[in-house]
């Protein structure tokens, strides 16, 4: 059991799932016992027939014989394919015949994580042809209407799938959600841009096409998520690192609106300065001069229709260009005056995001298993970077990070990773989410996985995946039972959260809103505990920080 702090609150959680509402049958289907068994073997039989979609019949895979869930892999939701390379994300062809959903799509591709990394998966087939999304229901009937969760993968918009295992929905499924994964094109073919790009789109856009993707996927969702059990008014995007971006930016866009109605961060914002389509802004080359700085490696720039030489290399080629020089294919969100009207940060700071609650969070040691060998070790060096880095702001720096022997040095380089790019990240998230007076709920995860190399990592990032999703049995580890117990309580949180957009309830652990003035959170660790001011010192430096950018790229 996992230990928890009485003085917070007075029941422990005792490791149960949480009881959801019971289903029930219309009351005019309960007229006599003969009726309600032959609605029953009506439901049952139905479960285990094609579904109709908006694009024709499917039918998917009961996960084992004695399991209620079932799951639906590899259905499209939009084509990207041939001459709509770098095109906004385009109708599926309908078809008539029953189609088998019980296959992940191949993935969007991407080059495989450096060698040596935690992240990495074993290869699989890639295409462009990738825009798939996966469902797992435990629904009875369509007429359930249980809450929905759609899940954005992470890797820095990059490399990743909504077919990883970690992202298994089976568990979730059974706690009562109806659980979505989702591909979006990655990299140089979710966000290049260009001038002829622009000049193509009747928008005057590019390169946000892995954002317009994630839309297609939501719309689809509210045209068909209904045949599967699920409520397409109660539906919670979620996701993590730059799933997590992604989430943080669809809250942002206008194109999203009333697509989802709560959400959830873990361990990624988007609040730093972006990267504009046509101007030099922030320190940053515009995105279609980057898009520029590509097409000439890609030997595209002379052609007499660029955008034909452009499309017709193949996929190796384009992955090998930008492997060549990242500055030179930048991959994330650009102000394009549609997708993004302006910066996200200003798009929060004005009250012009969704107004739905959201749950946002970190992990203790995000930074262990992101910047590989670049821990300082020298102190002469170390006090040269942050100076040059922080300038006036540099004693301040070292006050909330205290430097008196080169021993330090690696905390405080990793501690102030964490804070710059994901502490502080959240926290942000969730005074944007509070001064416009919808309720956000911060947590904090510090619990260590009991890895073979746990000592080396803690709670690195991404740790705290198969805990929300209650799959720690699709890990190697040897499980504990605070491990166990842990992975029931984060993943009750979620589908409560998902279920109602509050936490709370149950036996679950009182979880207070966030406010700015005592700064609540729960921390998910070998306890649960409420705290108040997460690293507020720190978190306080990265606004002064911040504020002083703003204003340098102001002038």
């Amino acid at each position: 059991m996992l230990g928890v702090n009485s003085l917070v609150w007075p029941q422990t959680y005792e490791g149960m799932a949480m009881r959801l509402p019971c289903k029930h049958l219309s009351a005019l289907a309960l007229g006599t016992c003969c009726m309600a068994i032959a609605l029953h073997t009506t439901s049952t039989r139905a479960a285990d027939e094609p579904l109709r979609i908006d694009s024709g019949p499917i039918s998917g895979t009961r996960v084992g014989s004695e399991s209620k869930v079932r799951v639906y892999k590899g259905i499209p939701f939009a084509a990207p394919v041939g001459k709509l390379r770098w095109q906004a994300p385009q109708a599926v062809a309908p078809w008539q015949s029953v189609r088998a959903c019980n296959q992940f799509s191949p993935v969007c591709p991407q080059s495989p994580y450096p060698a040596g990394s935690i992240y990495t998966q074993a290869p699989q087939p890639q295409t462009e042809d990738c825009l798939y999304l996966n469902v797992w229901t435990s629904a009875d009937n369509a007429g359930e209407k249980l809450p929905v969760m759609v899940w954005i993968h992470g890797g820095a918009l990059t490399r990743g799938s909504g077919s990883i295992p970690f992202y298994d929905g089976e568990a979730l499924a059974r706690k009562g959600v109806v659980l979505v994964t989702i591909n979006y094109r990655l990299g140089p073919f979710g966000y290049f841009a260009h001038p002829a790009l622009s000049r193509e789109s009747k928008h005057g856009s590019s390169g946000n096409y892995g954002v317009l993707d994630q839309i297609a996927a939501l719309q689809w969702v509210q045209r068909n998520i209904a045949a599967f059990g699920g409520d397409p008014g109660r539906v919670t995007i979620f996701g993590e690192s730059a799933g997590s971006w992604s989430v943080c930016s669809l809250v942002a866009t206008p194109l999203s609106k009333g697509l989802f109605h709560r959400a959830i961060g873990q361990s990624g914002g988007c609040f730093s300065a972006m990267h504009y389509l046509k101007e030099d802004r922030n320190g940053f080359s515009s995105a279609e001069k980057i898009g520029e700085g590509l097409a000439t490696m890609l030997g595209c720039d002379k052609a007499t229709d660029p955008l034909e030489a452009l499309r017709g290399k193949t996929v190796e080629e384009v992955l090998a260009a930008a492997a060549k020089d990242p500055a030179q294919a930048r991959t994330r969100a650009n102000v394009d005056g549609w997708v993004f009207p302006e910066e996200i940060f200003e798009i929060y700071a004005a009250g012009k995001q969704a107004p739905v609650p959201v749950i946002v969070g970190s992990n203790a040691d995000e930074g262990t298993s992101l910047v590989g060998a670049a821990v300082p070790v020298n102190m002469d060096g170390f006090l040269t970077a942050i100076r040059r880095k922080y300038g006036d702001l540099t004693d301040r720096f070292l006050k909330a990070y205290p430097v008196t022997s080169e021993s330090d040095l690696r905390g405080a380089f990793l501690h102030s990773f964490r804070d710059e790019w994901f502490t502080w990240e959240m926290r942000t998230w969730a005074r944007m989410t509070h001064k416009a007076q919808v309720k956000a709920y911060v947590y904090y995860f510090s619990h260590v996985p009991p890895r073979p190399d746990r000592e080396k990592y803690g709670a690195y990032h991404a740790a705290e995946i198969v805990y929300a999703f209650n799959n720690l049995s699709k890990t190697p580890w040897s499980i504990q039972p605070t491990d166990q117990d842990l992975s029931e309580v984060m993943s009750d949180c979620w589908v409560r959260f998902a279920t109602t957009g509050d936490p709370n309830g149950g036996k679950l652990p009182a979880w207070p809103a966030y406010n700015q003035e005592q700064e609540p959170y729960l921390e998910f660790g070998d306890s649960i505990v409420q705290h108040n001011g997460l690293l507020r010192a720190q978190c306080d430096f990265f606004d002064a920080y911040a504020s002083a950018k703003r204003a340098e790229n102001a002038h």
